[in-house]
């Protein structure tokens, strides 16, 4: 561990130069990165310095040291806090236990007391960073946390929100074989309805839990499979065999159903998808086993029902789906024109080697451009700037006659809502930051005003606020209202008699010293001064 970072904080700078000198800070295993002669300023040096340990006198002008340790335990909550004082007052001692000081040192400072608080404080520093470097700790938390993250995990996976590189980083981790031979399969099952009167097992929420163990009592001796809890489903991704493929797990999940129903008394429905021979593509999998499940209402429940035995092959593979949606858009939001490109030829690729109906196709990119609708809608694109005036879609993909057509039609329309986007996007923070000005120009003198008001005004984040302003006009909040209000000072010293303490009032400070301070700050001399010059 390197040496420990200290902020030191007194309005007298005499006494902040005496403790510095005074102390062979090193040798404790300390250095000093910082002063401040109030607590305001204190607070902006910690903000950029983050130190281990603030040492603050109590006293101090435009923001105690109370009120400072009570703001860094909000913002740093692992710095530590010493705080000074000449008072030995039991009413200061509470406040200091309040805020949780972690030492109470009385004026004056004396340097052997302060040397063995120092010694304290490292004692207690190296315990703690012991501590959360303790593997044993960090492991222990890890695997508390391991259900949890794989359920998220696979709860991912079917929905198509994870990634090709993180897939194969974690799947082993959760105990998902990457080289199953004959591919993977989805299956759900979940109780029909509601439990009727006279049912073993009433409680609707506990359902789903004692299926799920139902499916792990039965499901092993047809496949080998992972099962989780989503929503009001049991969920399984089964590992198929190249010889018997999808049937065990559609027997398997035909004994689940009839042993669940036995068990509780309740009529259950389960749907299985086809297989898909890589892990990436399972979504496609679970949303045939959940659009399975719709059939039971023809079929009957309490059985398995297999995709393939309801629905053609060629009308489940091209669907359009919502992990499909979102890559789409955030090419169009985030990507280049070259990886708008890639994307869009990902997706046509996926029938471009088939031969299929081309009702099949068209059906396909009809659903791509309603997706594309949804989000020009969002934007307020008008379909004449993508499209070219009269855009009817249903004549539009009537008339292109090969999938090769489809795709280099759909590219360029792609490409132009991504240009226009974020041509929108540019002017969306452009106006943002006008409008904030603005806001400041009107609201200056109010000493409250802040970056939470503003942005409770403007109807955005703080910190998506922050990023997009100090990027237009490259000031934060905190300098541009500061600018702001000393130009106008400036304006009223230089055309007007009022005192200073009624200028300070009419730029929003309430306290004239502090802003005598911030005046003197930026531009070097006081107010007072700066009118008699």
């Amino acid at each position: 561990m390197g040496l420990y970072r200290i902020l030191l904080a007194d309005d007298e700078e005499e006494i902040r130069e005496g403790i510095i000198k005074k102390i062979d800070w090193e040798s404790l295993g300390y250095t000093v990165v910082g002063d401040a002669e109030n607590g305001l300023d204190a607070l902006e040096k910690a903000e950029h310095l983050r130190p281990d340990v603030v040492m603050t006198d109590i006293k101090m002008p435009f923001m105690d040291g109370l009120e400072l340790g009570s703001r860094l335990r909000d913002s740093m909550p692992s710095t530590k806090l010493i705080l000074f004082s000449g008072f030995d007052d039991f009413e200061y001692a509470q406040k200091a236990i309040k805020i949780k000081a972690a030492e109470y040192v009385l004026k004056p400072i004396n340097a052997n007391e302060l040397t063995e608080t120092l010694k304290k404080m490292k004692q207690q520093l190296d315990s703690e960073f012991a501590e959360r470097r303790d593997v044993e700790m960090l492991r222990k938390a890890y695997m508390d946390s391991l259900p949890v993250m794989r359920e998220q995990f696979l709860v991912g996976l079917i929905e198509g929100r994870i990634s090709e590189e993180r897939m194969r980083a974690q799947a082993p981790m959760f105990q998902i074989n990457l080289d199953a031979e004959g591919g993977w399969a989805v299956a759900v099952v979940r109780a029909d309805r509601a439990p009727l009167e006279g049912a073993v097992l009433r409680e609707e929420e506990l359902i789903p839990i004692s299926l799920r163990r139902t499916v792990d009592e039965i499901l092993g001796n047809y496949c080998a499979f992972t099962d989780f809890l989503y929503s009001d489903c049991v969920a399984v991704i089964a590992e198929l065999s190249p010889e018997t493929g999808v049937v065990p797990l559609i027997r398997g999940m035909n004994e689940v159903c009839k042993y669940a129903e036995l068990v509780m008394g309740v009529k259950m429905v389960s749907g299985v998808g086809t297989p898909c021979s890589a892990l990436a593509d399972i979504r496609h999998s679970y949303r045939e086993a959940q659009d399975a499940m719709d059939y039971c209402a023809v079929m009957g429940a309490g059985k398995a029902i297999y995709i393939s035995d309801v629905e053609p092959e060629t009308s489940v593979k091209l669907q359009f789906d919502e992990h499909d949606e979102r890559e789409i858009s955030s090419a169009i939001k985030m990507g280049s024109e070259e990886e708008i490109k890639e994307k869009i030829g990902t997706l046509f690729a996926r029938f471009e080697r088939r031969l299929l109906p081309l009702n099949q196709y068209q059906i396909y990119l009809m659903e791509m451009v309603t997706s594309l609708l949804k989000l020009m809608h969002a934007y307020e694109l008008s379909t004449e700037e993508i499209f070219g005036e009269n855009f009817n879609y249903v004549n539009t993909i009537a008339a292109l006659r090969s999938p090769v057509e489809m795709k280099q039609w759909c590219t360029e329309c792609c490409i132009r809502i991504s240009m226009l986007v974020k041509h929108e996007r540019i002017n969306s923070t452009r106006v943002l930051a006008q409008n904030a000005k603005q806001y400041i120009a009107e609201n200056f003198q109010n000493p409250d005003l802040s970056v939470d008001s503003l942005c409770s005004f403007l109807h955005v984040s703080p910190t998506y606020f922050s990023t997009v302003f100090k990027r237009e006009t490259g000031m934060s909040f905190v300098a541009y209202l500061t600018e702001v209000r000393l130009q106008e000072a400036v304006n009223l010293l230089n055309t007007t008699d009022d005192k200073t303490y009624i200028i300070a009032g009419k730029v929003g400070y309430t306290e004239p010293n502090y802003f005598s301070y911030v005046f003197k700050k930026k531009f070097g001399v006081s107010p007072s001064k700066y009118r008699n010059q």
